[in-house]
């Protein structure tokens, strides 16, 4: 009976043990509590701007805003700043390209690259320009692949730039596809063979359906995309620009039922109203006001703002590779200029984004990603800076390489002179 007791106290005192050991571990890997006061907060969400604000973020989420009593690890004074929800670039091979003109450093392509290529797989968060886009106050990205030889270029995914390993967010998220001229054959038959695609899946498996084969043949996994657009599950980006092909999309969106999202579309303006009641997002840059072709001889400093007020939704991309992503801002400035009202422009950087691509991010709100931009002014102005950053609510630095070799080049060293001028 003894021997009972001391073993059962024995396996008490093992388990009570254990319990404190729980308890003080889990208080010391807590999350830290960051309340950032006194700011001037565009939410991009129903509370509008809030002047002198609080937003409370903890263990990569915003917790609260504007709470009755501020209680937290780390107090920052925004001293009235401008606090934003972080940008999301889209549209572009941030870290898929290193040196555009250096071949062993694309990822972006293959020939022999089709709808299920997923460029995820060769992202590098320690590309040096992730950095270096952190400057423009982008937290997170869609990149986008260019595709092969194929119909469709492929799947974006999205990702944050916080540098780390696993900063991927979704990958496979939307399918890409290049439409309209041709510098060999006609535009019309990429346009037929993408609606003969989505008539064969269906009709492949509305006659499965109608078996209710209890083994059907499985489908391959080209057709298994193709079936979550027709599901309407992942969106169908379509770069196109010319009116008409604008048109076949929007008519190939109502037949199938699509979650179709326009891109580049610098025809858009002609019919806006026509792409504003199929409530079909559009993906355009700012600045692309010069024809590169003859698809595109409607381009505008204007087109954003014509598009908003026709009541599209519209996202902002950048004007070609991923270099000059941190720039984005600069181009909103420019729509701004041109008539865009400064909340529309913002939320071309971010709720929008968000919303067509799924991302729990883009505004400031209780539950929404901790991805937030503190700023010295107005962030569509040349000269503001970003303060302080903050990616699923850690800090981030936004010092690059080009900041070292300004440091290094620019400063006083010990190294010969060779090494630093």
């Amino acid at each position: 009976m003894k021997l009972i007791q001391k073993k059962q106290l024995k396996g008490l005192t093992v388990t009570l043990t254990t319990m404190l050991s729980l308890v003080f571990t889990t208080h010391l890997v807590q999350a830290k509590t960051t309340a950032i006061t006194n700011a001037t907060v565009y939410t991009v969400a129903s509370q509008g701007i809030l002047s002198q604000a609080t937003v409370v973020i903890e263990d990569g989420t915003i917790i609260a805003i504007n709470p009755e009593q501020v209680e937290a690890d780390e107090i920052i004074d925004a001293n009235e700043r401008i606090l934003t929800p972080g940008f999301i670039g889209s549209m572009n091979s941030l870290g898929l390209v290193e040196v555009g003109a250096v071949a062993r450093t694309r990822d972006g392509s293959d020939k022999k690259a089709d709808i299920t290529f997923d460029g995820s797989l060769a992202f590098n968060p320690k590309s040096t320009l992730i950095a270096y886009t952190r400057k423009g106050g982008i937290t997170s990205n869609i990149v986008a692949p260019d595709g092969g030889e194929g119909l469709f270029a492929g799947q974006t995914f999205a990702a944050n730039l916080s540098g780390d390993f696993n900063s991927i967010i979704a990958n496979q998220n939307a399918v890409l596809v290049y439409l309209g001229a041709e510098s060999k054959g006609s535009r019309a038959q990429k346009l037929q063979l993408l609606d003969h695609k989505f008539a064969d899946i269906q009709e492949k498996l509305t006659k499965k359906k109608a078996k209710d084969d209890k083994s059907p043949k499985t489908l391959k996994r080209d057709e298994k995309v193709i079936k979550s657009l027709l599901a309407g599950e992942k969106p169908l980006l379509a770069y196109a620009d010319r009116a008409t092909d604008l048109l076949a999309l929007l008519a190939l969106k109502e037949k199938y039922a699509l979650d179709l999202v326009l891109v580049s579309a610098s025809d858009a303006v002609l019919v806006a109203d026509e792409i504003a009641a199929a409530k079909v997002p559009v993906i355009i840059s700012a600045i692309d006001n010069l024809p590169s072709s003859f698809d595109s001889l409607h381009g505008s400093l204007s087109n954003m703002a014509l598009l908003v007020k026709a009541g599209v939704k519209v996202i902002l991309t950048p004007k070609g590779e991923s270099h000059n992503l941190n720039q984005l801002r600069f181009d909103a400035g420019v729509a701004v200029a041109n008539g865009l009202a400064k909340t529309d422009a913002l939320s071309a950087l971010t709720a929008n984004v968000a919303d067509v691509f799924k991302l729990n991010a883009g505004r400031i709100a209780v539950g929404k990603n901790a991805d937030l931009v503190l700023w010295s002014a107005d962030p569509f102005e040349l000269s503001t800076k970003v303060d302080l950053m903050w990616i699923n609510g850690k800090p981030v630095s936004t010092q690059s390489r080009q900041d070292a070799l300004r440091d290094r080049y620019t400063g006083s060293s010990d190294m010969p002179r060779a090494y630093i001028k």
